[in-house]
């Protein structure tokens, strides 16, 4: 018999499970967010274009092969011993040519190490958007259940309202009161009503905004879950920041390709040297072969070389400039968001003990109205500075709460790895190993423009 009532109680505590289970949780709404966004997909195949610039510059070490056609009739009008005469038939021929760069002083080794820092860069900035689609989902979340929260109080306090209304109206009626008292009621009670609409309107809004960010709308949604741990203080949360943040590591590369630059550009004011081969066959048979080398340099631009390489000198320069730039703008918000999260953090501990005194106000001004010794607008303004807050608590908790994800996006640690969020994500080295050596076809070339092709309609 015991067996049977601890079977009924392992499946009714089951049965009463299975809506919690079933809840959406914060991870949910990040994985869904990561799967459906088309500005990764967007930016994914911006890093698969930046692979094949690799491919591009990796065949400049390689032989052109190329050949040439040609077919025709033509008619020649003649002087002969005999007269004149005139010759005409068909004429054709096929060449076969190959073109070889042997020495460039470097310009294709530059030109390679160029597009390969030009992948670093843009591989850090899909990690800026990656953080950006997750703290979107996490702003959403936050948004809705605040959103609902909100909507929660606002219902009760206009079904406290209408009782305070009803309480007036009777008091009204056995002469306790004035009609102003019942007015004052009246007047309470449209305001919640507004209120009330305003909040289920927000509701509305926050609802769209997670369906932008997640891909869909939202369900049953779980309580939040603990926060991530962050640094002890503001000082080591900035020098993490200035060690992962992707856009520091992408203003790196981005000083790596200035410093490429100026080496190109000095590398062009230096000769090249090519060899080429020709065979052609012409109808009538006969074979024509060709050999050589050939040495070529711009001796004179009219100052186009010297011009692009002061342009690349000062283009160095801005990206080194650029590069101290970002990490003093990287530890500002990582600061501004350190603040904000502390304003929140005390803002809830203020809230805390504005409630705890509105709350004792509220009761000792409803039992004073119960003696006839306060009136229904003491009343109706005690139960306002309890609500005003309670939502301000609300509004905190979730200012805190998200401030906690937002700090960890600008330290460059909001990631689905590092978050941990257990699933598989888009591998930059997969494609970018497929082309780097610059294959005359590539099956995930088809993949890409599927990609783009989505990404279009």
């Amino acid at each position: 018999m015991r067996s049977w009532v601890r079977a009924g109680m392992v499946a009714m505590a089951g049965v009463l499970a299975a809506p919690q289970a079933m809840a959406e949780t914060l991870a949910d709404a990040m994985i869904s967010a990561y799967r459906n966004s088309s500005l990764l997909d967007q930016n994914q195949a911006v890093l698969r274009a930046a692979d094949e610039d690799v491919a591009t510059a990796m065949s400049t070490l390689r032989p052109v092969l190329a050949y040439s056609a040609t077919a025709g009739w033509q008619r020649a009008d003649i002087d002969t011993l005999l007269g004149p005469d005139v010759a005409e038939g068909l004429a054709a021929s096929v060449a076969l040519s190959a073109e070889l760069v042997l020495y460039d002083f470097g310009r294709s080794k530059l030109g390679i190490e160029i597009a390969k820092e030009s992948v670093k860069a843009t591989r850090q900035s899909l990690i800026q958007v990656e953080q950006q689609v997750l703290l979107a989902a996490v702003t959403a979340y936050v948004d809705v259940r605040f959103a609902q929260e909100v909507v929660a109080l606002r219902q009760s306090n206009f079904r406290l309202i209408t009782q305070e209304l009803r309480a007036a109206e009777a008091r009204f009626e056995v002469g306790e009161t004035t009609k102003t008292d019942v007015a004052f009621a009246q007047a309470r009670l449209a305001g919640s009503r507004a209120a009330l609409a305003a909040a289920e309107g927000q509701l509305l809004v926050a609802r769209e905004a997670y369906k932008a960010a997640t891909g869909d709308y939202p369900g049953d949604l779980a309580p939040l879950p603990a926060l991530p741990e962050l640094p002890a203080g503001l000082d080591a949360a900035q020098e993490v920041a200035r060690s992962t943040h992707p856009l520091i590591h992408q203003a790196q590369h981005l000083l790596a390709i200035a410093e490429l630059q100026v080496s190109l550009a000095e590398a062009a004011m230096k000769p090249t040297l090519g060899a080429s081969a020709t065979v052609s066959v012409a109808d009538d048979g006969d074979q024509t072969q060709a050999l050589g080398l050939s040495l070529n340099q711009t001796l004179y631009a009219g100052g186009r070389l010297a011009s692009a390489l002061r342009k690349a000198i000062a283009g160095k320069d801005g990206a080194r400039a650029g590069l101290h730039q970002t990490a003093v703008g990287i530890s500002e918000s990582v600061g501004v968001a350190w603040a904000n999260l502390a304003v929140a953090t005390a803002s809830i501990e203020a809230s805390d003990q504005q409630i705890r005194a509105a709350q004792t106000a509220f009761d000792g001004v409803r039992e004073q109205a119960d003696a006839g010794a306060k009136t229904t607008l003491d009343v109706l303004d005690a139960e306002q500075e309890l609500l005003d807050a309670r939502n301000a608590r609300l509004e905190a908790e979730a200012q805190r709460y998200v401030g906690v994800y937002r700090v960890l996006a600008q330290m460059g640690l909001l990631t689905v790895e590092h978050l941990q969020l257990g699933i598989a994500t888009y591998d930059p080295e997969a494609y970018y190993d497929a082309v780097e050596k610059a294959p005359a076809h590539s099956a995930q070339g088809k993949a890409l423009d599927r990609i783009l092709d989505k990404i279009a309609n």
